[in-house]
C-alpha cells in the first residue's frame, strides 16, 4: 500500500471493529484537548483535526464554540460514527472525506491538530504535500500540534509502518514555514494494554523565508 492509504481499508476498520477496541482508542485525548485549548487561549479562533476519524476530540471541539471547527479524514465510515456519536451537534463541525496527501486545499485553520495521520507518510513527496497544504491552511502565527510515535515508539500501527519522529526531526521535516515552539511526551496505553510512545509538537507558522543573494547566485530555489 502506498502512502495515499486506501480509503477501503480504514473503512473496513471502522466498520467491523470496536472503537473502544481499536489500539488508537482514547476516552479522554487529553493531551489534544489541553494542547488546543491552549492555542485557543492564544487566540485561536477556528480549528481542524486531521485524520481525526471518530476520535473523541470532536466532542471537546464542539463546545469551544469556534468560529469554524473542522474534522478530516480518509475515511467516511469513520466521520460517519462521529456524527452519529454527536448527534444534533455534529452540524456544528465540518466534515470533510480526503486524503491528506491529495488535498489541495480546506480553507484557512488558525489551528492544525493532527494525532496521527503524519507519521504514515513514508514518502518525501507525500510529507511535502501534507505540508504544503497544512503551509497553505495556517496563517502566519497560526499552530500545527501534531503527534507522532517517537523514536522508542512502535514500527507499525494497525499493520502498517510508520515514521517515528522526536521533535527536531519533525521540525525538519516541516521545513523553515514552521518554528518548533514546545514538545511533550505521552504514553499511550491501547485498550490491550501495550505501551505506545507519542511525541507531541507544537509548530508555529512563520513567514516564509525570501530567496537570498546567496541562493540566488547558486541557483538555488526560494525557501518556502
Amino acid at each position: 500500500m502506498d502512502d495515499r492509504q486506501s480509503s477501503n481499508k480504514w473503512d473496513w476498520i471502522y466498520a467491523t471493529r470496536e472503537m473502544a477496541g481499536v489500539g488508537w482508542y482514547e476516552p479522554d485525548p487529553v493531551v489534544s484537548r489541553e494542547l488546543v485549548d491552549d492555542a485557543v487561549a492564544a487566540g485561536g479562533r477556528s480549528v481542524i483535526d486531521v485524520g481525526g476519524g471518530a476520535s473523541w476530540l470532536a466532542d471537546h471541539l464542539v463546545e469551544l464554540n469556534l468560529e469554524r471547527t473542522g474534522v478530516l479524514d480518509i475515511s467516511e465510515a469513520a466521520l460517519t460514527l462521529a456524527r452519529h456519536r454527536l448527534g444534533e451537534r455534529a452540524d456544528r463541525i465540518e466534515w470533510i472525506v480526503a486524503d491528506l496527501a491529495a488535498q489541495t486545499d480546506i480553507g484557512r485553520f488558525d489551528i492544525w491538530h493532527d494525532r496521527a495521520a503524519f507519521h504514515f507518510l513514508l514518502e518525501p513527496e507525500s510529507r511535502k504535500r501534507y505540508v504544503d497544504l497544512a503551509t497553505r491552511t495556517l496563517p502566519v502565527g497560526g499552530v500545527a500540534i501534531v503527534a507522532t510515535f517517537a523514536e522508542d515508539g512502535p514500527e507499525r500501527c494497525s499493520g502498517m509502518p510508520v515514521q517515528r519522529y522526536e521533535p527536531e526531526d519533525l521540525a525538519l521535516a516541516w521545513g523553515p514555514s514552521f518554528h518548533l515552539r514546545g514538545s511533550r511526551r505521552h504514553l499511550h496505553h491501547t485498550p490491550a494494554g501495550v505501551p505506545q510512545q507519542f511525541q507531541y509538537s507544537i509548530l508555529e507558522r512563520v513567514p516564509s523565508q525570501p530567496i537570498s543573494s546567496d541562493d540566488r547566485s547558486a541557483g538555488l530555489p526560494a525557501r518556502t
